[in-house]
Parts: C-alpha cells; sequence; structure tokens
C-alpha cells in the first residue's frame, strides 16, 4: 500500500510543479518581457540576415532582390577562389593582421596597467576624476575623432604642425594623416587613448571582487606594493583577462575589443594611406556597395567570420590549457 501511495502522488508532484513554475514566470513576467525583446531583436537582427550567406555561394546582383537569395544561380567557391587570388590579397591581409596584432599586443594591457595603478591610488576624488576623464572618449565618435585628428595633425592647418614649426623643431609638417608609415602607429595610439578607460571598468571590477584581507596578510607578511600586485592583483584577475583575452583574438580580424579597425581604416584611410590602410573589412565594404558586388563581398566576409571562429576556439582551448580560465 506504502508503494502504490507513492507512484500515486508523482502526478500531483508534477502537476505541483507545473503550478509552482507558473507561479514564478507570472511573478517574473517583466524580466520574461525583457529577455524575450532581447530574443526578438538578436532573431531579426542577427539571424535572420544569415540568410544572405547563400549570396557567397551565388551570382547574385541586387536587381534580383531578397528573393534573388535563393533562386541565383549557384557558383560554388567562384568568389572565395577570386579574392584569394586577387592582387591586393596579401596586402590586405597583412595590413589587417599587422593592425589587429599591433592592438593586441599594445592597446590590450593598457587599461590592465591603468586598472592597476587607480587600485593603488588612495585618495577617491583623483580616483574618480582620472576613471571619468580615461572612459569619456569612448562616447566620441570615430568620425568626430576624425575632425579632431585634422584640427590638431593637418599638415595644412594642424595645431601641432604649427606649433612644432614655430618652435624649430621640425622643418616642413608631418603628414601623421595621410603618410603611409604612420597609419599604423596613429591607429594603435588613438584606439588606446579611445577605448582604454572603457575596459579600465571591467578590470577595476575583478580587482574589487578581490578579498581586502589577503592585501592585508601580505602588507603584515612584509609583502612591498609590487609584491602584492604579482601575487595578489594579477591573479585575482586571471579569470577577467583571460575571457577578455580569448574575445579580442576571436575579433582580431575586426578588432571589435581594441577599437574598430573598420572605423578607423574607412575614415582615417585614403588614396595615399591605402597601402597600409585597406585591410579587409574595407575592402569588402568598398566592392559591396561601390562596386554592387554583394556575392563577392559576403564570400569576403565569411572568410573573415570563418577564422574569427576558429581564433575563438583555439585561443579558449590554449588558455584553458595554460592557465586553467576559460570563456566556456
Amino acid at each position: 500500500m506504502e508503494i502504490n501511495t507513492q507512484y500515486s502522488t508523482l502526478p500531483a508532484s508534477k502537476a505541483g510543479k507545473r503550478t509552482s513554475l507558473w507561479k514564478r514566470f507570472k511573478k517574473q513576467k517583466v524580466l520574461h518581457l525583457f529577455v524575450g525583446l532581447g530574443m526578438i531583436f538578436l532573431l531579426i537582427f542577427s539571424y535572420t540576415p544569415m540568410f544572405g550567406i547563400l549570396m557567397a555561394f551565388k551570382d547574385y546582383t541586387i536587381s534580383d532582390g531578397i528573393k534573388g537569395i535563393f533562386t541565383s544561380e549557384w557558383v560554388g567557391f567562384k568568389y572565395f577562389d577570386e579574392f584569394i587570388h586577387d592582387y591586393q590579397f596579401g596586402n590586405i591581409v597583412r595590413n589587417t593582421l599587422v593592425l589587429s596584432f599591433l592592438k593586441v599586443i599594445f592597446a590590450f594591457p593598457a587599461p590592465i596597467l591603468l586598472a592597476i595603478m587607480l587600485n593603488e591610488v588612495k585618495n577617491r576624488g583623483f580616483k574618480r576624476f582620472v576613471q571619468t576623464i580615461s572612459y569619456l572618449p569612448h562616447f566620441i565618435s570615430w568620425v568626430v575623432v576624425v575632425g579632431v585628428s585634422y584640427a590638431f595633425l593637418s599638415a595644412d592647418v594642424g595645431m601641432i604642425n604649427r606649433a612644432l614649426m614655430e618652435l624649430g623643431l621640425i622643418d616642413k609638417p608631418l603628414n601623421v594623416l595621410t603618410s603611409p608609415n604612420y597609419f599604423w602607429g596613429f591607429a594603435v595610439g588613438s584606439a588606446i587613448w579611445k577605448e582604454m578607460g572603457w575596459w579600465t571598468i571591467i578590470f577595476l571590477a575583478a580587482i574589487t571582487g578581490i578579498n581586502p584581507s589577503l592585501y592585508e596578510a601580505a602588507e603584515m607578511d612584509g609583502a612591498g606594493r609590487l609584491a602584492r600586485i604579482r601575487h595578489i592583483t594579477f591573479p585575482g584577475m586571471k579569470g577577467t583577462i583571460v575571457v577578455v583575452l580569448v574575445l579580442t583574438i576571436g575579433s582580431i580580424l575586426g578588432g571589435g575589443l581594441v577599437g574598430s579597425n573598420f572605423e578607423q581604416a574607412y575614415l582615417f584611410g585614403n588614396s595615399i594611406n591605402n597601402p597600409t590602410s585597406e585591410i579587409v573589412q574595407t575592402y569588402a565594404f568598398k566592392v559591396g556597395l561601390s562596386d554592387g558586388r554583394f556575392s563577392y563581398a559576403a564570400a569576403i566576409d565569411l572568410i573573415q567570420s570563418v577564422i574569427s571562429v576558429i581564433l575563438i576556439f583555439s585561443s579558449n582551448y590554449i588558455a584553458k590549457r595554460v592557465s586553467g580560465s576559460s570563456l566556456f
């Protein structure tokens, strides 16, 4: 009888669980509404456009409309092969990789160092002031940055060139915005200035999660400031650093986490510095919109996306094996 009683209560327990889940859902309906809106946004703007990948394998023209994405003639890997054998392929890939790796080497460590330095500042007012000043450039559009850069660095009317010439430090203006020799350095420097403070917020949050008693115990044991940073702060930030580094490497072809390569190359690029400013994204944008070769541009972007996915998984695997921390 006891066994029968236990089995007879199972349907009731399942019904009770369903009732409790429904009550929790009703209680959290506002949160579910926000989540639902976010999922709808991703579905419309992230997943639905993925049907456009078909264009990379078809002979699509804009006159065919949306229907043409599915009805155009299949051409296989024609446009992939065309891009690989393009005379600009080597130069474009070189510019993209060099610019991205320079940002990883110089721009990625910058917010980590700034976060550590700010953590050591005891004056809260000064700390907040520096934080505010450092992350404000993140909210400035790259279009505005181009205008400011022109006002300061232009060879004709740039304030810095005029000042240097009047001081006798240079004989002729520096063509920072047009010379191919300056583009990589200028792109990396402007990315650090614009994004360093914003990413510092994440690393400061990681530092605040470290138990303060660890610092107190280390100080009582005679550990100096550098020793505390090395043995407490850095290990406490390791997980966050690894996650951000994996995401940075994954977006290395686009530079999304350390300054947008596309916006910099497109806005600062011109016919003179083109040998070092033309990258995969700007090339695909130009041939796609200017020349109307949407299938060719889709093939270029698909190559870039596949490489980015491979970089994310490989860097995550290496990080997990080396440090024990990973993104997933």
